[in-house]
């Protein structure tokens, strides 16, 4: 979605996802992002690749995080 071009921005809003699974050594601070709330699929760099992760279930509107879980990792290319 390209915001800039949206004349409704409002319709905007972000949501907190909790990352659920993956590599037990994934730090913390990497398990919290804030998210659109229609995102499905989170990718994080995460040493030399990337974690997969695909929404488990919606938030609520009173605020419950967003549930991804862990799916598989890629690795970086060379």
């Amino acid at each position: 979605m390209d915001f800039e071009s949206d004349p409704d921005t409002s319709a905007v809003r972000l949501v907190e996802a909790v990352l659920e699974g993956g590599p037990a050594n994934l730090p913390n601070e990497l398990r919290t992002h804030h998210v659109l709330h229609t995102d499905e699929k989170i990718k994080v760099p995460y040493l030399d690749g990337y974690e997969h992760f695909e929404c488990a279930s919606v938030t609520d509107t009173g605020g419950t995080p967003v549930v991804f879980r862990w799916t598989g990792r890629t690795r970086v290319a060379e």
